[in-house]
């Protein structure tokens, strides 16, 4: 009986699978031979979209009407001054790039980023925000990042940070996180008019989602320029809200935003420096130490260590040091080993403190000539 189920169960699949088949012919035909009947390539294109949506095998469902034809005509569509057109092209490419490869490639090659650049001016916010959308998808996949660098979508996408929809803007921190990283993506040149809306959304934002972590490495790379740094310090809360996501945020969001905050410092300690001291940074730069990621640890030492270099009256008290530091411990270990662990994490600032003033004492001692030394 159990035979007889699975035998019938396979004729089902396989005669789901032919009409399957039938049905992604017909569509594509309609797309490449449709002529100049619009009604039918935009009912072709919702079918698409409506196929590849309600297929248990979507993957696969993807891959056949990429391989009938369909990503060229519905670039094309792209183009079309039919807003319903743009709008049933844009889905149905939406729904076969997603979670394939070669299909964002596919869509890339065939020439739909400028079209889509287009469709990032567009004062219609539905279609603006499917093409923010679509720039997202496309830009996870390495070998787009050039094309879609160099297409003029940047700018576009910045501009949609302050004025999108709140989707818009999610959508275009992700594509402009997606063209900023990876081993082989381009050099992105963001401008620091980005700063400001970012800022404003990680504000908003909860300071460990992912949001907040592909925000404050956009920030990051930002603080990396002499622009960005002044955005950053100029913008309102600025500094504030990187030392409120180094106290709250996501392993990944801390080692950021403690990077632009170093970053920052490094750049000019005698501008950066009391401007985050004012903003209380040290006890989440000490929790961090403790906390964080290797890096995140790494570089909250190296933050403190300038922080620590500063006028006697903008050094915090020993007394108050050693209370931020064991509040620290007793969220680590718990209070039963918090006296412990405050004093190997004072121990440890105390070492890291002497090692750096050894280092200047050797660094001097090297640039100094035979005549800079007193004669007898």
């Amino acid at each position: 009986m159990e035979e007889e189920e699975a035998v019938m169960e396979e004729k089902d699949e396989e005669m789901c699978e032919g009409e399957k088949k039938t049905l992604i012919e017909e569509v594509a035909e309609k797309l490449i031979d449709g002529g100049d009947d619009l009604d039918a390539k935009i009912q072709a294109a919702r079918a698409v979209r409506k196929l590849v949506r309600k297929s248990f095998s979507s993957a696969k469902t993807r891959s056949k009407f990429a391989a009938a034809g369909v990503i060229q005509p519905l670039v094309s569509m792209l183009a079309y001054a039919s807003l319903a057109a743009r709008e049933a092209s844009l889905l149905a490419l939406l729904n076969l790039a997603a979670r394939n490869e070669r299909n964002k490639i596919k869509i890339v090659t065939s020439g739909a980023i400028p079209h889509l650049v287009e469709l990032l001016k567009s004062q219609d916010s539905s279609l603006r925000d499917l093409a923010t959308a679509a720039t997202l998808t496309l830009s996870a996949a390495e070998p787009n990042k050039p094309t879609i660098a160099a297409s003029g979508a940047v700018p576009l996408l910045v501009q949609i940070l302050s004025s999108g929809s709140t989707q818009g803007r999610v959508d275009a921190v992700t594509a402009l996180h997606n063209l900023s990283v990876g081993s082989d993506s381009p050099t992105v040149n963001l401008d620091a008019k980005a700063v400001s809306p970012l800022i404003n959304l990680l504000k908003e934002c909860k300071k460990y989602s992912k949001f907040a972590e592909k925000t404050t490495a956009l920030l990051e790379i930002l603080s990396k320029t002499e622009e960005g740094r002044l955005a950053i310090s100029s913008t309102g809360g600025g500094i504030l809200t990187l030392v409120e996501t180094v106290e709250d945020g996501s392993l990944v969001s801390t080692e950021h935003a403690v990077g632009a905050l170093l970053t920052l410092c490094q750049s000019c300690r005698s501008k950066y420096r009391e401007l985050i001291l004012k903003e209380g940074a040290i006890p989440g730069l000490l929790r961090l130490t403790a906390e964080g990621t290797p890096e995140g640890q790494e570089r909250a030492r190296t933050l403190l260590d300038l922080l620590r270099d500063s006028p006697p009256e903008k050094r915090l008290a020993p007394s108050v040091m050693q209370r931020i530091v064991y509040d620290i411990a007793v969220r680590v270990d718990g209070s039963d080993k918090a006296a412990e662990t405050a004093k190997r994490l004072l121990q440890d600032m105390v070492h890291r403190s002497m090692e750096l003033s050894m280092s200047r004492i050797q660094l001097r001692a090297a640039s100094c000539t035979p005549s800079d030394f007193p004669s007898k």
